[in-house]
C-alpha cells in the first residue's frame, strides 16, 4: 500500500490471550491439533501465557481460518456445550456475575468489552420487545470467518444462562452472513427464529429475561472489579474521548455520515463539551470520522459479500465518488484495485 497522503492514525486492534486460550480449548474439544495450528499460524505459544498478553486481531482470524479448513466443519464450535464450557471472559465475566440482574450484567459487558477484545464492539439497543445485543467487529484486514462470529454470539447466550442459572432462548437472532445450505446447526444452537443476510449481527433478548436476578450478586465485589477493569481500559487507551467517539461513529455509520451533535448525544455529552474534550486531546472530529472509515473500509473490502456500493453505503457515503477518492487517499488506489491487491 503506497500513498503520498498522510494517513489517519489507526489503532492496533487486539484480543486478550485469555479469551483466545478458551477458543483453543474448544478447538481441542473439536478434535483439532492445537499445537500444530499455532505453529502453522505463526504463533509463539509462549505469548499466550504472559500476563495480560494481547493478540492482534488478524492473527486470531488466520488461526480461525486455518482451524475451519482443517476441521472441514462449517459449524465449528457451534454447539451450546462447547460455548458454555470453553469461553473465557476473565475479569469481565466476574464483574457480570456480581451484577444484580441480567440487564445490568449486560451493561457491564458493553462497558468492558474492550478488555476482552477492542476489535469487537458490543452495544445494547432497547426496543419494545426487549434489548438487542449488537456485535460489530472492527480493525481487521482479513475477512472474519462466520464461525468466529457465531461462536462469540453463542458464547454470549451461554454466559447469560450461566449468570442467571436458568435456561432461556433469544426471541430472534440476525446474522450478517448469507443463509447456509443447511442451517440446522444454527437453529439448534440459538433455539429461535433466525434471519440471515442481515445488516448486523445481533440477538434480541426479551424484556422479562433482562430482569432475571443473578444469584451471585455482590455490590462490594463489583465495585472492586470495576476499579480494576477501569484501570485496564485506561491502559488500553479506551477511556479517551477520541476512542469513545470512534466507537460511536462505527456504530452509526451504516445509517449515514453521523453529525458531531448526534455522536455527542449518543455519548451523553453536550456538543460543545465533546468539541472541548477533543481539542484537549489534540484531535478533530473530522480526523476521527476519516480514520474510522479507513479502518472499516479495510475490513469491508476484504469481505466478498459486500459489493463496492455496499461498502460505500456502510461507510456512510451519500456519493460513491467520495468513497473512491477516499480509497485513493488511504490506499493509493481505487477500491476495486485495492480489493484485487489483497486477493479478494
Amino acid at each position: 500500500m503506497t500513498s503520498g497522503a498522510t494517513l489517519p492514525y489507526l489503532p492496533v486492534r487486539t484480543s486478550s490471550a485469555a479469551w483466545l486460550t478458551g477458543v483453543l480449548t474448544m478447538f481441542e474439544a473439536e478434535g483439532l491439533d492445537v499445537p500444530g495450528l499455532l505453529r502453522d499460524a505463526g504463533f509463539d505459544a509462549a505469548t499466550l501465557h504472559r500476563q495480560n498478553a494481547r493478540i492482534p486481531v488478524d492473527q486470531i482470524t488466520r488461526l480461525w481460518q486455518l482451524a475451519v479448513a482443517r476441521a472441514g466443519k462449517p459449524t465449528l464450535g457451534l454447539q451450546r456445550h462447547l460455548a458454555a464450557t470453553h469461553s473465557n471472559t476473565g475479569t469481565v465475566g466476574h464483574v457480570m456475575s456480581c451484577s444484580p440482574d441480567l440487564g445490568r450484567a449486560l451493561a457491564h459487558l458493553a462497558r468492558y468489552m474492550a478488555v476482552i477484545s477492542d476489535a469487537t464492539g458490543f452495544s445494547l439497543q432497547l426496543e419494545a420487545r426487549g434489548i438487542w445485543l449488537i456485535t460489530v467487529h472492527t480493525g481487521g484486514t482479513l475477512p472474519i470467518p462466520r464461525q468466529r462470529v457465531e461462536y462469540a454470539m453463542l458464547a454470549t447466550l451461554m454466559l447469560c444462562q450461566w449468570l442467571t442459572r436458568q435456561e432461556f432462548d433469544p426471541l430472534l437472532v440476525e446474522l450478517a452472513d448469507a443463509q447456509p445450505a443447511d442451517d440446522t446447526a444454527q437453529r439448534a444452537a440459538f433455539g429461535c427464529a433466525l434471519r440471515f443476510g442481515a445488516p448486523a449481527n445481533r440477538m434480541l433478548i426479551a424484556r422479562s429475561d433482562l430482569d432475571r436476578p443473578v444469584p451471585t450478586y455482590d455490590a462490594e465485589l463489583a465495585g472492586m472489579l470495576e476499579a480494576l477493569l477501569d484501570k485496564q481500559l485506561a491502559q488500553l487507551g479506551q477511556t479517551s474521548t477520541a476512542s469513545r467517539v470512534r466507537s460511536e461513529i462505527a456504530r452509526l455509520l451504516n445509517q449515514g455520515e453521523p453529525r458531531r451533535e448526534v455522536v455527542a448525544k449518543g455519548l451523553g455529552l453536550a456538543e460543545r463539551t465533546l468539541q472541548r474534550r477533543l481539542q484537549e486531546e489534540q484531535v478533530s472530529y473530522q480526523a476521527l470520522l476519516d480514520s474510522t472509515r479507513h479502518e472499516l473500509a479495510q475490513q469491508y473490502l476484504a469481505e466478498q459479500r459486500h459489493s463496492l456500493a455496499d461498502v460505500s453505503d456502510l461507510l456512510g457515503y451519500v456519493d460513491s465518488s467520495n468513497f473512491h477518492r477516499a480509497c485513493k487517499r488511504w490506499f493509493g488506489v481505487p477500491p476495486a484495485q485495492y480489493r484485487a491487491q489483497i486477493g479478494c
